[in-house]
């Protein structure tokens, strides 16, 4: 089996200008159980960062949320100045114990998720900073204002949003250009199916979140159980090479803490698809997603 390698799963250019390659990587779980506190077995967390660069990964996806301020602190310990790698970080939720996330929209919340990004990365501009959850706090345009300010004021170069409607980005780009969306989406999940069809139509990034997950479609004896075993692959890795021959936008970034998991998902990208290969997946995970919501 060749070394893992991002680097096969092409590249994308994050608002036209920041080039990455497709395959990267969320750092959700090198955190604590329900994403709180410091992870289990920090060394193992410090591994599975430092193998990124030697599989071609560059585009790390966090948050501030994460721990809280966990996987930031984690992530400037280990790869600080980043070496041409791209860390993109989210603000705009709370934390008060584990497995629990409330939004607040507050400008003021906002401007300061960005400067305690900005401290805890290390970095004078934030690539990409995304807008974790569209709060009901207070308006949406009064969000989106303040990150167009934060924008021209050189805090954060690219603008993402996560767990969005068509509409909602719609009035976003009113304010800024967005350059990613980051809502949940995999073979089994089409929920966001129109967001991610606009995406591609407007070049938006769209980053998917969960996208290993592939529900009954991955039991034993399946079609995709079988695509699997004829690849030499497990059911997860080609889950994740559908996603990235669905669309050329989709920049999947699937989660781990272990070093031999991260070395599982970056081999999807050497994993290509037929056209039957894909169409069956398609129409399967399609049926499936159909059948969930009846």
């Amino acid at each position: 089996m060749s070394k893992p390698d991002a680097r096969k799963s092409g590249t994308f250019s994050i608002g036209g200008d920041l080039k990455i390659h497709r395959l990267g990587f969320g750092a959700m779980r090198i955190t604590g159980k329900g994403i709180w506190g410091e992870p289990p077995d920090h060394e193992q967390a410090v591994r599975t960062l430092e193998s990124l660069h030697e599989y071609g990964v560059d585009f790390i996806d966090t948050a501030d949320s994460y721990g809280p301020f966990v996987s930031e602190d984690l992530i400037r310990e280990v790869l600080h100045p980043y070496n041409k790698m791209v860390v993109a970080t989210k603000g705009g939720l709370t934390r008060h114990g584990p497995d629990i996330w409330r939004p607040v929209g507050n400008p003021d919340y906002l401007r300061q998720c960005v400067l305690m990004s900005l401290r805890r990365l290390g970095v004078e501009r934030i690539d990409l900073w995304q807008l974790h959850r569209v709060a009901p706090d207070c308006a949406p345009e009064k969000q989106f204002e303040a990150i167009a300010k934060f924008r021209e004021e050189g805090l954060i170069r690219h603008v993402g949003l996560s767990e969005v409607t068509v509409d909602q980005i719609r009035l976003a780009q009113k304010f800024f250009p967005v350059s990613t969306v980051q809502n949940r989406f995999n073979l089994v999940d089409r929920h966001s199916e129109d967001v991610l069809d606009y995406c591609t139509k407007e070049n938006i990034g769209f980053i998917p979140w969960a996208p290993l997950a592939a529900g009954d479609l991955a039991k034993p004896g399946t079609d995709l159980d079988k695509i699997a075993h004829r690849h030499r692959a497990t059911g997860g890795q080609i889950a994740l090479a559908w996603l990235l021959r669905r669309s050329p936008v989709i920049l999947p970034i699937p989660g781990t803490g272990s070093p031999e998991h991260l070395a599982s998902n970056v081999h999807s990208a050497s994993f290509h698809l037929n056209d039957e290969e894909f169409k069956l997946l398609d129409r399967q995970g399609r049926e499936n997603w159909e059948k969930s919501r009846a």
